[in-house]
């Protein structure tokens, strides 16, 4: 059996990475609209689903993920240009927003899900510094327009859940899903040749 991860993140694979299994990186392809009305866990926890099925084949487990930034109500995705992602780091900056973060783990035609919810401060920022942040192109490809593990940490404040969470694949729920679909996460360990 094989492992793969759904997802062209490299955050997501570095983070599996450290976790020492061997895996193969397979985007998955599905339409990330969100649905009127639905609220952003199960609208994380449905995309994560989604492309974790859309990429499954037999004898082999798909993790997937999916993350939005929530803010007043208002679900914060990766922003399309540098205004935008100036715009959500204004109102994010010196206020708590929550990161719901989907997790989804499919094999042998049955898929397991969750969701994990971490909350997060973030510092007052300047108007220079948003703008020199966005300059370095980081914030582009996140939710909400920061990334925890990048130079965006240096603007969180403090976090009350899983740092993991934020950064988008909570590493503490993948075996846990595993188990769920019958899939024992040891098999996918890296062996070593000593």
């Amino acid at each position: 059996m094989k492992l793969l991860l759904a997802s062209s993140s490299p955050r997501r694979a570095e983070l599996l990475e450290r976790l020492d299994l061997e895996f193969m990186v397979v985007p998955a392809d599905v339409d990330e609209t969100r649905r009127p009305d639905e609220s952003p866990g199960v609208y994380v926890e449905r995309l994560a689903r989604e492309k974790a099925v859309s990429v499954s084949v037999p004898d082999v487990a798909v993790i997937a993920a999916d993350t939005a930034v929530v803010h007043e109500g208002r679900v914060l995705g990766k922003p399309a240009h540098p205004q935008e992602a100036r715009a959500m780091l204004t109102s994010l900056q010196g206020a708590e927003h929550e990161v719901f973060t989907g997790l989804a783990v499919a094999s042998a035609g049955e898929a397991a899900s969750m969701v994990d919810i971490t909350a997060v401060r973030m510092l007052p920022m300047t108007e220079d510094e948003i703008y020199a942040y966005v300059e370095t192109g980081e914030p582009m490809d996140k939710a909400g327009s920061y990334g925890l593990q990048g130079k965006g940490g240096m603007f969180v404040e403090s976090i009350s859940g899983s740092p993991f969470t934020v950064i988008g694949l909570p590493i503490h729920l993948i075996p846990r899903l595993m188990r769920k679909v019958g899939v024992v996460p040891e098999q996918f360990a890296r062996r070593s040749n000593l």
